[in-house]
Formats: structure tokens, C-alpha cells, sequence
């Protein structure tokens, strides 16, 4: 019997992943867009969160989806428990397909009956996936042919558990199970153990069939369910950002408070007596019943109290210094503010602020992962530089509304600075994300360069880090002195680039080096010398600025021409700083 129950859950796993699975394939990565495009209100969220969980056929997954996407920056913590909440009722629609395995009936009912479909559904199947030429017919006959194992899966198992209806012994055991926090336990330890909640309520399924069980033992395996099914959730969330662990925490915090108000709910009432149908026998279609309604009235009750359950989650996991300075601030960028166009602009100019630091700070990542990698810190590069796409979004939009207001002149130049250098902003972080890509290649091939293309990269990478600080500098306190020495900087990294270029050739043709690290090192040469570049535009705005001429051309001519010598003192006390 054991072996047959084991036997039939297996099926049943493997029949839901492989339906799960074709659903997917079928959708394509709308799934995921749909999520991720259509979460902007938690009401969206939540039906989204029903909508898709009911198409995969599992919470888990779409919870890991989340966190997956809240780990990225794609989607805000307060997003994601709206979909959260929505997942954990639209996994119940599998209970509802295991019904259809009890349908049963003689004559002309027999064609509609559990085995029919499941074997219309199988031959089907094996008809689309062997002969389909199309992937979507495939994908099609994989999602029968899963459905056809699952339903398989609960046949097995029920047929395994019939001879428990005459057992005195499991009939009394049942009866006895009065213990609703044993239940509960058992139920959490059993979800766990099977990672998936829609497999244990079809188990529970399959053992109402004896009639052994009542609604008062159900109730709170089910309950119990819903927490153990969060396991495979808080797995997916080792090796995440603190965002990523607070959702995956959250869908346990969930399912845990469901837990609670269902208790506070249901054992009041019965112990009262108010509960006519706590000692009603359990059948297929009332277990698969009793899951839904559980999970949809107390997951819409906490609907409101997303903004709580947030604040709960970051309490529990609170954030740390490197993790608030990493935070985009755009959030400031209110739409109200903009009735007050002083206030508007100033708080988008501390928020321009915020990206120059940001950006500084990625480029500077991006270098140490250079001299010494490791993938926590790539992933910092790569967040950040998700951060930065979003400044380039919001605070662009949010400037170009700002600027149709009424506004002073000093403020509309500022406005127009800004716009110009957001995109400066943006692309240093792009680049510093290739860096990060080139030392992550490296890393993975265990590649090395030679000790002089070391020491060459190591004063490139030290004047570039130098031009990113005066920009950014210079940006913050707008400062055209600062501003002024990025150019010669830019020059010099220029020329040093070419010669540490001519240098490799050299080393190649005397077996110093080896050609593929060669067009590594020309691949980082290339991005610093781009960032170098976004540098100098900032700081040309800010000098351009300062001297109150905005037309590019004739600025930089009449610059050139009154700064020769300045610039020229600038380039040689470089030339001696960064000699290679």
C-alpha cells in the first residue's frame, strides 16, 4: 500500500510539472511580463497573482518568479505581495482538476467519466508531442500528457488507499485526530516534504475517499499546508538581495497569519457550536472546497494591510548601511510636488545627486572586481546599474514635466544640465557593468594577464577613477575648476590607451602574451576610455554652464584657445602622475 501511495505521488509531481511546465512554454515569457508590467496597484497585483498562479499551477514557482524579480530591482517589495496573496488562492484551481479523476458513471456518463478524459487526454498527447511540427502544438501535448499522468497519479493513490475505508484501525485513528495543532504540524511537515501544496491537498484528497475524514481533522491539515508549501520559496531566496529574502519571507509571514485568523476564526465558533458542518465526512470535491475557501477569504482580508506586512518584513529584516546607499531614491519624485515647482526642483536635484554618487560608486565596483572578483560583488554592479536604468527613466520623465512649469531661468539651465548629463550618468553605469562582465569571463575561464598588462591597466583604471571623482565632484558642488581638469585627464587616457595597445603587440610578437587576453585587455581599455568620455561631458555641461555659453562648438574653440597653457601644466603633471 505504502509503495502504491508513494508510487501514485510521484505521478502526480511529475504529471503537474510537466503540465506546469508546457504552460509555461506555451505562454512564452508573457507570464513573466504580464507580472512584472501589470503590478503598479496591489488589486492588479493580486488578481495577476491569481490569474497566473492558476495557468502555472503553482505558488511556489510564481512566488519565486517574484522573488526572482524583486531580487533585480524589477519589482518593489509592496508589488510583489500583491501577487503574493493572489498566488496562494490560484493554487488551488489543482485541487478542483483532481476532482475530475473522481468523476465516475455507467452508459452514456461513462464517456465523460475520469477515465475517458484521461485517456482522450493521453492519446492526444502522444499525438501533438510525436507528430506535432510546431513547438506550441508540442508544448500542447506535453500539458495533456502531464495532465493525463496527474490524474494517473490520483487514481493510484486512491485505489491504494480503498481498503482503508474498512479499516478499523485507520477509521479510528482518523476519528481520534482531534489535536488541531498535531494536525496542523503534520500538515507543514508534509507539504514540506512533498515542496508543493496542490500534492499534499491531493493526497488529503485521496484519503477523504475512505470517509474517514471529517471536516474538523481537514480544516487544519490544510491550514498547515499553506505553511509548509513556503519551504521551497525560502530555499529559492539563499543567495538573494535583502529584497529578494524579505519576499520569499513574506509569502511564509503570509501563509502563517492565514494560519492564525483561521484558528482564531474557526475554533471560537466551533467550540460554541456555531460550526454545524465541523463533524460533516470529508469527500474529494468538499476538501478541494474547504482549500479554496480558506486561502480566498484570508487572503483578500489582508489585502489592505499590504503597507503592514511590508513594514513587517523589514523589521524582521531590517536593511544596513550598503543597502539604504545602494537604494534608489526616486521615489521622492512625487507627482504632487509639482504644484510647488521650488519643491519639485529641489528635491529632483537631490535626487540627481543621488545617481552622480551612484554612478561614481559603480564604476569604482567595477573596478575592484578587476583585482579581485567575487560574485557578491558583481551582483552589486549589476543591481546598481538596474538603479541607475531607473534614475535615466523616472528622473528624466519627472524633469521634463518640471520643466513646462513656471520656473526661473537659473533653474530651467539647471533642469537642461541635469536632462544632458542623466544619460552621462547612465551609460557609466552600462560600462561599468561590461567591466564587471569582463572580470566575471575571466574569472570563469581562470584567465590572467601578464604582469606588465597588469601594471599598465592598474594606471589606466587609477587616472579613470580619478576622472570619474572630479566629474561627479564637480557635478555635486558645480564646480568648474574641478570640472576643467577632467579634459586633460581624457587626453591623457586616450593616448596611454593607444601606447598600452602598441606595448601588447610588442609583448604578442615576443610570446609575452597571448592574443585572447589581448582583446580582453582592449575590451576594458575600450570601456574605460567610454567612461572617461561620459566624464568629460559632464564636466564640459558644467564649464559651459559657468561660462554662460551654450553654444558647444564656439565654447570649446574659445576654451581651447584661452586655456592653452593651463590645460597644457594640467596634462604634463598627469603625464608624470599616471606614467605607464
Amino acid at each position: 500500500m505504502v509503495l502504491k501511495i508513494l508510487s501514485g505521488v510521484a505521478l502526480f509531481l511529475f504529471g503537474m510539472s510537466s503540465m506546469s511546465d508546457g504552460l509555461k512554454k506555451v505562454a512564452g515569457n508573457k507570464m513573466e511580463l504580464i507580472l512584472y508590467k501589470l503590478t503598479n496597484s496591489p488589486v492588479k497585483g493580486f488578481l495577476l497573482g491569481t490569474a497566473v498562479t492558476c495557468v502555472i499551477q503553482s505558488s511556489s514557482a510564481a512566488t519565486v518568479m517574484v522573488v526572482g524579480f524583486v531580487n533585480s530591482g524589477m519589482m518593489k517589495v509592496s508589488q510583489a505581495i500583491g501577487v503574493i496573496l493572489g498566488a496562494n488562492i490560484g493554487t488551488s484551481i489543482t485541487g478542483w482538476i483532481v476532482c475530475m479523476s473522481y468523476i465516475e458513471g455507467a452508459g452514456w456518463a461513462s464517456y465523460f467519466s475520469s477515465t475517458t478524459i484521461t485517456a482522450v487526454m493521453a492519446i492526444i498527447g502522444v499525438l501533438l508531442t510525436m507528430f506535432g511540427k510546431k513547438d506550441t502544438f508540442k508544448h500542447t501535448g506535453n500539458i495533456l500528457l502531464g495532465f493525463a499522468v496527474l490524474m494517473t497519479g490520483m487514481s493510484m493513490m486512491s485505489g491504494a488507499v480503498a481498503p482503508l475505508k474498512s479499516d478499523p484501525i485507520f477509521i479510528d485513528t482518523m476519528k481520534n485526530l482531534t489535536n488541531p495543532f498535531l494536525s496542523m504540524l503534520f500538515g507543514i511537515l508534509f507539504a514540506g516534504i512533498l515542496q508543493s501544496s496542490s500534492a499534499a491537498i491531493g493526497v488529503l484528497q485521496a484519503l477523504s475517499t475512505t470517509g474517514a475524514l471529517s471536516f474538523a481533522s481537514v480544516y487544519p491539515l490544510v491550514m498547515g499546508i499553506g505553511v509548509g508549501a513556503s519551504f521551497p520559496v525560502l530555499l529559492s531566496a539563499i543567495g538573494a538581495n535583502k529584497n529578494g529574502k524579505r519576499t520569499s519571507f513574506i509569502y511564509l509571514l503570509i501563509s502563517i497569519i492565514c494560519l492564525l485568523l483561521g484558528c482564531l476564526v474557526f475554533y471560537p465558533l466551533a467550540a460554541a457550536g456555531l460550526i454545524p458542518f465541523a463533524g460533516m465526512t470529508m469527500d474529494p470535491f468538499s476538501t478541494a472546497l474547504t482549500n479554496t475557501g480558506f486561502r480566498l477569504v484570508f487572503n483578500t482580508l489582508l489585502l489592505p494591510f499590504i503597507p503592514l506586512i511590508k513594514k513587517l518584513a523589514y523589521i524582521i529584516i531590517p536593511s544596513d548601511a550598503a543597502e539604504l546607499e545602494d537604494t534608489g531614491d526616486f521615489e521622492k519624485l512625487e507627482a504632487r510636488l509639482l504644484n510647488n515647482p521650488d519643491i519639485a526642483y529641489a528635491t529632483s536635484m537631490e535626487v540627481m545627486d543621488g545617481m552622480a554618487k551612484k554612478a561614481k560608486k559603480n564604476v569604482l565596483r567595477a573596478i575592484r572586481l578587476l583585482e579581485e572578483y567575487s560574485p557578491e560583488g558583481y551582483k552589486k554592479v549589476a543591481e546598481l546599474e538596474s538603479t541607475l536604468n531607473k534614475y535615466e527613466d523616472k528622473l528624466g520623465k519627472y524633469l521634463v514635466r518640471l520643466s513646462s512649469s513656471e520656473i526661473s531661468m537659473e533653474q530651467s539651465r539647471n533642469i537642461s544640465k541635469s536632462l544632458q548629463s542623466i544619460a552621462d550618468f547612465e551609460a557609466m553605469g552600462d560600462y561599468a557593468l561590461q567591466i564587471a562582465d569582463v572580470a566575471k569571463s575571466m574569472n570563469e575561464k581562470k584567465q590572467t594577464f601578464s604582469l606588465a598588462a597588469i601594471d599598465e591597466l592598474t594606471v589606466i583604471a587609477a587616472a579613470m577613477e580619478e576622472a570619474t571623482e572630479l566629474a561627479v565632484k564637480a557635478f555635486l558642488n558645480n564646480d568648474a575648476a574641478d570640472a576643467k581638469r577632467v579634459f586633460p585627464l581624457r587626453e591623457l587616457i586616450s593616448l596611454s590607451s593607444n601606447d598600452i595597445k602598441k606595448r601588447h603587440i610588442k609583448r604578442l610578437k615576443e610570446g609575452k602574451c597571448s592574443m585572447e587576453m589581448g582583446f580582453v585587455q582592449a575590451d576594458i581599455l575600450a570601456d574605460m576610455t567610454r567612461i572617461v568620455d561620459h566624464c568629460a561631458n559632464i564636466s564640459l555641461d558644467i564649464v559651459k554652464f559657468s561660462n554662460q555659453d551654450f553654444d558647444v562648438h564656439r565654447f570649446l574653440r574659445k576654451y581651447t584657445e584661452e586655456n592653452r597653457s593651463e590645460y597644457s601644466d594640467i596634462l604634463r603633471d598627469y603625464e608624470v602622475k599616471y606614467s605607464i
